[in-house]
């Protein structure tokens, strides 16, 4: 299993947090703790995902090393994640596994700070620091154009690249694959976000697109099946996960006439 997984956006706006949260929620499905870690300064996108206080975020503790990156983790809540029509999970179910993320959310003079190169460090010393308390830890990374993002893709044990499925997807991806083996990190596997590309090791179909659905893959619908298959390409793990072959039409079927029959 690849303890690290850098997630790397081929372009802005593919994808790339919403599949770190999916992905990390397929690990705690089968079992495993897995953390995200926020290398999207600019976007801060991840911090949408999680409630509460954020207090402090990755920004603060890559600038105070005394901090313990315990601090700033905030736990997603699991418990009844995808449950609707199309899932077979009731709302008090609850995976095996656990969520916590480490989300960016500074203002604009800490984001700048943040941005050096010893700052940069310090985050490959943060995501080593979570790599002994979880059994993953995948990086949502920002297309590569600043220092964090060298510094996620260089402490990672694996890199892919996350697209969008379309001819701009794939363009973008081979111009980000270019890129990342211009700072000597090769991307090993891309990802097709929104349905299959040709170049892609794995595709997930469109889901819900609200981050209040988020995540939808506890369900055993086509979005669950392909965030598991994306799942097992990036971390290299045989997930012991299982889906409905019948499918969810099917059960939408069972559940009307199970309702004409009351």
């Amino acid at each position: 299993m690849s303890r690290t997984v850098a997630l790397v956006g081929a372009a802005g706006g593919v994808g790339t947090t919403r599949t770190a949260v999916e992905c990390a929620a397929m690990l705690a499905r089968d079992g495993f703790d897995a953390a995200v870690v926020d290398a999207a300064y600019a976007t801060q996108g991840l911090s949408e995902y999680v409630p509460g206080r954020i207090d402090p975020d990755v920004t603060a503790l890559c600038l105070d090393p005394d901090r313990s990156v315990v601090d700033g983790l905030v736990e997603v809540p699991l418990a009844g994640a995808g449950a609707d029509a199309d899932s077979s999970r009731s709302d008090g179910d609850a995976t095996p596994g656990r969520v916590a993320v480490a989300p960016a959310l500074a203002p604009f003079e800490r984001v700048a700070r943040a941005k050096t190169v010893e700052a940069a460090q310090a985050l490959e010393a943060r995501i080593e620091e979570l790599n002994a308390r979880f059994d993953a830890v995948l990086v949502d990374v920002p297309p590569v154009a600043a220092n964090q993002s060298v510094a996620a893709v260089t402490a990672a044990d694996t890199v892919a690249v996350v697209t969008s499925a379309d001819t701009h997807g794939a363009d973008a991806a081979r111009r980000m694959t270019d890129r990342l083996i211009d700072v000597g990190a090769s991307p090993d596997h891309v990802v097709a976000v929104g349905g299959a590309l040709a170049d892609a090791d794995a595709a997930i179909p469109t889901g819900p697109t609200e981050v209040a659905a988020a995540p939808a893959c506890l369900g055993d619908d086509a979005f669950a099946a392909g965030v598991a298959d994306a799942t097992r390409t990036v971390c290299d793990l045989p997930l012991d996960v299982e889906f409905d072959e019948r499918g969810a039409l099917n059960r939408l079927v069972d559940a009307a006439d199970e309702r004409l029959r009351g």
